[in-house]
């Protein structure tokens, strides 16, 4: 079956536009329904994932039901749901339905479907802006004092260049803690380029959320210190000739972004460098050092440790606390914790400041995390 990833062809791409702009940008459907939409532009999936980068569901159903409130309701809160896998060459076609129409509140579902069958769905609240009144209660959560992001951009040989937005890791927090739940990681995000003045608020919105499934459940492998990368392109060298002929499925898979090329990058950059970079943390870049590529271009392995076998979200929430107060596409601090994991799920709950220290965002997601069994793999 022939398979296009848009339902119509894209127009050339705005030069008024930031990158995370055309990533995001949405068609009307107005002529077949008011309350449909669909992705303008190709959807990415990520190396190694199981379908679509999540973050764009989240951040199109957003936009999508922002064009079908009153002009001054700002989203205060998005709870979502992955139901399937998204493919990348199927088109997503958006469906709002409009809930409540209040005074203060409104509230809508969207439903992400694709060949008839929902791959993710959400309903949104949206809050008339000032209607909280001048007497206030205020409070909010203080930033840690951190490292400044670092001026120079980076090189992300994991993700690659193509994302629209870039990230650089600061270290865990009590990452020498034995309890998983003390530990809090930690991490400067930002879309590329300068978000067009046309986008307005709702433009910054869209992308946070996209931006806020950065690495989010997959904090639960870092505070147990996992080896996040499937080890089918990885051979322990202890059985690295077997000599059953079965050596080739171990030269490196490439949707898994863990090539020998890869390994060999990483290998060759400064730690400070490394440091920097999303998903390096201490035990994966000492980890690096004991892995070798073999004179047939296999990835060797000395150490092994507990390995990553599933890893996939499940639910997703944010609150918005100031949607005019920051830019998406200036440096903003994320940190997150994991106050449980069990059962083959994992909690995580994320906090989202400005550069400067305000909160603007709160965000909980909980996921699959299974470690790889011995036995057949289990599945969804």
């Amino acid at each position: 079956m022939t398979t296009h990833p848009t339902l119509i062809k894209p127009p050339p791409p705005s030069p008024n536009q930031s990158p995370i702009e055309h990533v995001l940008e949405l068609t009307h459907l107005n002529d077949i329904n008011p309350n449909l939409f669909t992705n303008t532009r190709p959807l990415w999936h990520p190396p190694g994932a199981r379908g679509i980068y999540g973050g764009a569901a989240i951040a199109q159903c957003l936009a999508a039901a922002q064009r079908t409130v009153p002009e001054g309701f700002l989203a205060h809160s998005m709870h979502c749901y992955f139901v399937l896998n998204g493919n990348a060459e199927v088109p997503v076609i958006y469906h709002v339905e409009r809930v409540r129409e209040g005074r203060s509140f409104a509230t809508r579902t969207v439903q992400a479907r694709q060949r008839g069958k929902p791959i993710f769905t959400t309903t949104i609240s949206f809050m008339r802006e000032g209607s909280g009144g001048k007497k206030k209660v205020e409070h909010a959560a203080v930033m840690p004092n951190v490292p400044q992001p670092n001026t120079e951009q980076e090189i992300d040989v994991l993700r690659g260049n193509n994302s629209p937005f870039e990230s650089q890791r600061v270290e865990i927090a009590n990452n020498d803690s034995p309890h998983a739940h003390e530990k809090r990681t930690r991490q400067w995000i930002r879309a590329k380029g300068r978000i067009s003045e046309e986008g307005g608020h709702e433009a910054h919105l869209s992308a946070l959320a996209y931006m806020s499934d950065s690495y989010f459940i997959g904090t639960v492998s870092r505070v147990h210190k996992l080896w996040r990368y499937n080890s089918s392109s990885v051979k322990n060298k202890q059985n690295a000739s077997n000599g059953d002929g079965s050596q080739e499925k171990y030269k490196g898979n490439t949707n898994l972004g863990i090539t020998p090329d890869v390994i060999r990058r990483l290998k060759s950059m400064d730690e400070a460098t490394l440091r920097r970079m999303q998903g390096m943390d201490e035990d994966i870049i000492e980890q690096l050092r004991s892995v070798e590529i073999d004179a047939s271009g296999n990835i060797v392995m000395r150490d092994q440790r507990p390995e990553i076998g599933m890893m996939v979200s499940l639910d997703h929430t944010i609150y918005f606390h100031s949607p005019k107060d920051f830019r998406a596409d200036e440096w903003m601090f994320t940190e997150c914790e994991s106050p449980w994991s069990g059962d083959g799920r994992g909690l995580v709950m994320q906090r989202m400041y400005t550069r400067e220290g305000r909160l603007v965002a709160t965000c909980v997601q909980e996921g699959v995390v299974r470690l790889k069994q011995d036995g057949p793999a289990s599945k969804l």
